[in-house]
């Protein structure tokens, strides 16, 4: 999955479609397509900042795209949430090999499944609810 990254300005908040990196020994800033990984030397920016990036005096820009747009998510990345979110709402493993699972009635309507990560499941105690796992 492509990991969407923010603007490395302070207080942007936008996405990051290109990768600027300086070349120190050349006085060259090389600012291209946004690389797959983030690099601790290198500064990822959005649209608006790719195009009103300025090099300091006596340095050169070098430009590997004409311009840059923002992507929309891909049908990978919806497909990569959708899985994450269905893992995360999976019950734990049981405890020991051969046991089979025990269902155990929750007491309130809604009960919190186990956390992992930011994202949290919730399962309804209705038969006809998202959560229900057959």
């Amino acid at each position: 999955m492509r990991s969407v990254r923010q603007c490395s300005r302070t207080a942007c908040v936008r996405a990051a479609v290109a990768t600027l990196t300086y070349v120190y020994a050349d006085s060259t800033a090389v600012l291209g397509p946004l690389a797959q990984h983030a690099e601790p030397h290198s500064y990822d920016l959005c649209v608006e900042h790719a195009e009103r990036l300025t090099a300091p005096r006596g340095w050169e820009v070098v430009r590997l795209l004409p311009e840059f747009e923002q992507l929309a998510p891909s049908r990978d990345d919806l497909l990569a949430l959708a899985d994450a979110v269905r893992e995360a709402g999976r019950p734990p493993a049981a405890s020991s090999a051969g046991s089979a699972a025990v269902a155990v009635a929750e007491p309130a309507e809604l009960a919190e499944a186990p956390r992992r990560g930011h994202l949290r499941v919730l399962r309804g105690s209705g038969s006809d609810g998202p959560g229900e796992q057959g």
